[in-house]
């Protein structure tokens, strides 16, 4: 692929790592945010200390506050910002591009109240003269892993699979890797929903169970966030791909993901107040249950953990009575849906 132009929107862990992609392909590589001494500090010393504290960033990598400067004559704008701020972003966005760009995102999550999903966001915000078909980049990722160039393998989904082809193209490397799909509620599903299972394995741990109770919630956790996305359209097959068990493992074990270590927080007693202001980063798995609780809800589909960490979150349910709840629950067959 010759040299494409592209706007990284959002300078957090993920949207620094994937600049990081971008620019070891060869691409010219903007990043935009609204906070200027952020912005200052990869510019003036190549590092994004508050996420990474170690690493250098290529001094090619150019970052932004104005917005009309970061996507003048793009290629392609991928968004990685928080989900409750994706509206927003999308409509300044719209605004300002002045041609036509291939949009891509990689956040993960519902939008708090409508529940929508991001991509659908993005396609009412910015108009069709001045968008592509919308593309997903979803997978089992940590930042902290692909930026040292660890090896990473996710997905490009897009109803339209040229579209995905060209992202899958436009980051494929010999440690980043990318599969296309066109099941993009799916892969979009899947993304947001693992970090509802990822706060109640964390939660697990944070109490002391073990190996045990780590598998289970993480298969029964992939039956109900199945559940949910075939009811709202998806394929079955891609929650046993890499943006459905693979992501969920990896978020769901590790202590790289910030959704677990929000979980086994609450699970040795800390308050949800005092875990969110000592992450430092958005725990976009506490809006989700929200989210997701609801939408079950209004679909009518059994989602017990989610509803057992709903009660937790929102509720002050003690976690032991939420477990003890669900163990208590009536018996079911293994592969029911509903």
């Amino acid at each position: 692929m010759e040299k494409q132009t592209v706007a990284v929107l959002g300078p957090g862990s993920w949207g620094t790592a994937l600049s990081q992609v971008l620019n070891d392909n060869g691409h010219e590589v903007r990043i935009w945010g609204n906070l200027p001494e952020q912005i200052n500090e990869i510019n003036t010393y190549h590092t994004n200390k508050h996420y990474f504290k170690d690493v250098v960033l290529d001094e090619n990598i150019i970052a932004y506050t104005d917005l009309a400067e970061a996507l003048k004559d793009v290629d392609a704008i991928l968004f990685v910002v928080p989900t409750k701020v994706t509206r927003l972003v999308a409509q300044q966005v719209a605004k300002t591009l002045d041609h036509k760009a291939i949009i891509m995102h990689a956040s993960k999550g519902l939008e708090p109240d409508s529940h929508k999903r991001l991509s659908t966001i993005l396609e009412e915000e910015i108009p069709e003269h001045l968008r592509s078909d919308i593309v997903v980049v979803s997978g089992p990722s940590h930042a902290e892993e692909t930026i040292v160039r660890d090896l990473t393998l996710i997905t490009a989904a897009s109803k339209d699979l040229q579209t995905a082809q060209y992202v899958q193209e436009l980051f494929s490397n010999h440690y980043f890797r990318l599969y296309t799909n066109t099941d993009v509620i799916g892969v979009e599903t899947a993304g947001a929903l693992k970090n509802i299972i990822a706060v109640g394995a964390g939660a697990l741990h944070g109490l002391g169970f073990g190996d045990n109770a780590k598998a289970a919630i993480i298969a029964r956790g992939l039956a109900e966030i199945t559940r949910l996305g075939v009811a709202l359209g998806a394929s079955p097959l891609t929650y046993s791909g890499l943006s459905g068990v693979g992501d969920l493992i990896v978020t769901g074990t590790s202590i790289h993901s910030r959704n677990w270590r929000a979980g086994d927080a609450l699970g040795r007693g800390e308050s949800l107040a005092d875990i969110e202001a000592n992450m430092g980063m958005v725990i976009e798995g506490i809006s989700t249950t929200r989210a997701a609780y609801e939408l079950a809800q209004e679909l009518g589909v059994y989602m017990p953990i989610t509803q057992a960490i709903y009660q937790v979150i929102y509720h002050g349910t003690n976690i032991k009575d939420a477990i003890y709840d669900i163990m208590n629950n009536e018996f079911k067959a293994e592969n029911e849906w509903s």
